[in-house]
């Protein structure tokens, strides 16, 4: 019996290593395509080994386009990355705990509707959104990609909420008896409990504003305000050549900030998901 379950404990973990080799293949092969040339690339080859190591594929690539570099867009990336994440979590753990923790009149309807609004596709929304913002000369500007943030985001609210169902009602009553107000039973007892809800937030906002493409290509009119994931679509003309070993380059570079944010914090994420009822 001892034999057979080394076997199988052997068997099961060949199959997770060879599935999780298949999941980050593509990631791999990329990181391979940015230190080749376009005949390899489109070779259709498989091997992840580049037969010749063209580094400056980085340096091309790095160089941008009409004398803007990739410094400019990683800055613009990066600005409204931060500003967009630091306003959701910001905003989300104070109507979560106002819609937890505080009763009001009209607080169910409110947390209903706030749930309704997680139904509806970004594309219909999107438009509507457009003709408002243009009404108010925010296009062209990184308002409409960092404002609304400030307003909360139903999917961390509710996130948030569900954690805070597991912080004891007692400890804002012993606060409030001690003194407290509710700002500050919010900033004192909630937020230092709330630490693992907020770090999910923040990986999780920071992931999907630094992804946006759709955002940066409606509201973004100068090529000097572009961000990473406009950029790296330049590379790609179809009146021209496609560059893919500089385009492959800076899609990699690309990735670096999202995978330290996610290597730093990845016990966080888990902690925060699994204990605020969210877990399939």
């Amino acid at each position: 019996m001892k034999t057979k379950k080394i076997v199988l404990r052997i068997i099961y973990h060949i199959f997770i290593a060879g599935l999780g080799f298949v999941m980050i293949y593509p990631v791999l092969w990329m990181i391979s395509g940015s230190l080749k040339d376009n005949s390899e690339i489109l070779s259709g080859s498989l091997n992840l080994i580049p037969p010749h190591w063209r580094w400056e594929n980085y340096k091309t690539g790095w160089a941008g386009f009409g004398k803007i570099t990739f410094t400019t867009y990683f800055k613009n990336s990066i600005i409204i990355t931060v500003i967009a994440t630091l306003g959701t979590v910001i905003s989300s753990s104070l109507i979560a705990y106002s819609l937890a923790r505080i009763k009001f009149h009209g607080n169910k309807l409110i947390f209903t509707i706030m749930i309704a609004t997680m139904l509806l596709p970004g594309q219909v929304v999107m438009i509507p959104q457009y003709l408002i913002y243009n009404r108010i000369g925010w296009v062209g500007t990184i308002l409409p990609l960092v404002v609304p943030h400030f307003f909360g985001a139903p999917f961390f609210i509710y996130m948030m909420m569900q954690f805070m169902a597991g912080i004891p009602r007692e400890l804002d009553e012993a606060a409030i008896i001690d003194g407290c107000s509710k700002y500050s039973v919010y900033s004192r007892v909630i937020i230092p409990l709330l630490k693992p809800a907020l770090i999910s937030t923040i990986i999780i906002q920071f992931y999907w504003k630094w992804d946006d493409y759709m955002g940066p290509l409606l509201y973004l009119g100068k090529p000097q305000a572009y961000t990473v994931s406009i950029a790296v679509k330049l590379f790609k003309d179809a009146t021209s050549k496609t560059d893919y070993g500089p385009m492959f380059a800076m899609s990699t570079l690309s990735m670096i900030p999202v995978f330290l944010i996610f290597l730093f914090f990845n016990r966080y994420l888990v902690d925060g998901i699994s204990t605020s009822g969210l877990k399939g």
